[in-house]
């Protein structure tokens, strides 16, 4: 007897994060979700993946705003977009990829390193993020 094995399942969901400064993150879900997520009567609805999205970019731009007010920079705005690739393997969802880019906007260009090696920090603190058992991928935009 041959074992075969199943293609895996692969989805890719984005959502999208705003920071608006003092007053928290504003994120939504983007792009069609498969037909096993959609909710009654095909109503599209937040899912628990969009939800986890949702916990991992609105944490890290909460944790990169602290480190923004703690350390005076210069930053002027803050968003991101998150995107996943889920896999079912063996008749299981898992995360097989995630990739949080975030945009920052600075007010004075001369602070870009500084403010990547923040980024870095922030995914590095963030609580959610670090519970997952895939690595969080950050690809940052700096803009002045």
């Amino acid at each position: 007897m041959i074992a075969t094995v199943a293609r895996p399942y692969t989805y890719t969901r984005r959502t999208s994060a705003e920071w608006l400064g003092a007053h928290g993150v504003h994120v939504r879900g983007e792009g069609p979700k498969p037909p096993l997520l959609i909710g009654r009567d095909g109503e599209e609805e937040w899912t628990s993946l969009d939800l986890l999205l949702a916990s991992i970019e609105s944490a890290i731009a909460f944790t990169f705003s602290a480190l923004v007010e703690k350390h005076h920079l210069p930053v002027e705005a803050y968003y991101s977009e998150t995107e996943v690739t889920v896999e079912m393997e063996d008749g299981a969802f898992r995360v097989a990829r995630l990739v949080v880019k975030p945009t920052i906007v600075l007010r004075d260009e001369t602070a870009s390193a500084r403010v990547l090696k923040f980024v870095n920090v922030a995914v590095r603190e963030c609580m959610i993020a670090n519970t997952l058992s895939t690595s969080v991928i950050v690809e940052p935009t700096v803009k002045s």
